[in-house]
């Protein structure tokens, strides 16, 4: 994979990677972003972080927030595969937006993106609420990604007072450790406001994906939503895309 842009900006090194027509995003090693206009199935974290847009009927999703854009993968892949009203994206990086859009071209779809740290954005926000929420928000500790903010009670009551109230949330966890540490264990209070809650990953992968829904949902729902979509179906048969699901609702 070679190197085509790469630069040092307040003490970060950040790099375009190019392999054919895959971009990827690094920023001090770690990457943040992987986009193939022609394969929208990445085979990687990104693909978890959009599976839960169709644990209901993908048109009940109007709505989606987005923290921690990066190169805008998971933006762009929701774009290209559900009908949808609104994409809202937030970023603390600004090299990461400018990116986003020079190397990713996402200022090619209709997406709004603010430049802010996302706790402050949530708590200023008065908008609608989303029917989707990804939390995405992630920095580097070395070469080691690391959860930009912890999950807990405050995080999750932030995020649920911004979520519909047939909403999904979609939270990326570094390890099953910090998933299992996260509020929706922790807190009872927390754990009542969703009907149900699923652990999602991939062999290849350390992350684990949180994935939280108020309306009752199951993985056969998931599989039988993915089926009818046609990208997603051949990369299923293809088994580009590939994930594992349980059901880790701790409430009935």
């Amino acid at each position: 994979m070679a190197v085509i842009w790469q630069k040092k900006i307040g003490g970060s090194l950040y790099q375009i990677r190019s392999a054919g027509k895959t971009r990827r995003l690094y920023t001090n090693g770690v990457c943040h972003s992987e986009f193939n206009p022609a394969k929208l199935v990445t085979g990687s974290i990104w693909d978890l972080l959009i599976l839960l847009a169709f644990f209901y009927q993908p048109e009940s999703v109007r709505r989606i927030l987005m923290l921690g854009v990066g190169g805008g993968a998971s933006i762009l892949q929701l774009h290209h595969l559900l009908d949808v009203e609104n994409i809202c994206g937030v970023e603390l990086d600004p090299v990461h937006l400018e990116l986003a859009n020079r190397f990713f071209n996402i200022e090619t779809i209709p997406v709004d993106l603010h430049n802010a740290e996302a706790r402050e954005w949530l708590q200023h926000y008065k908008g609608s609420s989303f029917d989707l929420i990804i939390d995405d928000l992630f920095t580097n500790k070395g070469k080691e990604p690391v959860r930009a903010l912890e999950a807990d009670t405050d995080w999750f009551t932030l995020l649920l007072t911004n979520l519909s109230e047939t909403g999904r949330l979609v939270i990326n966890f570094a390890s099953t450790e910090e998933f299992r540490k996260s509020a929706y264990f922790q807190d009872l209070t927390i754990a009542r406001q969703f009907s149900a809650a699923f652990r999602l990953s991939n062999v290849q992968l350390d992350n684990i994906v949180g994935a939280f829904v108020r309306l009752d949902t199951d993985a056969a729902r998931l599989r039988a939503n993915v089926m009818s979509n046609p990208v997603l179906a051949q990369a299923l048969h293809s088994k580009k895309l590939r994930y594992n699901i349980r059901n880790v609702s701790i409430v009935s």
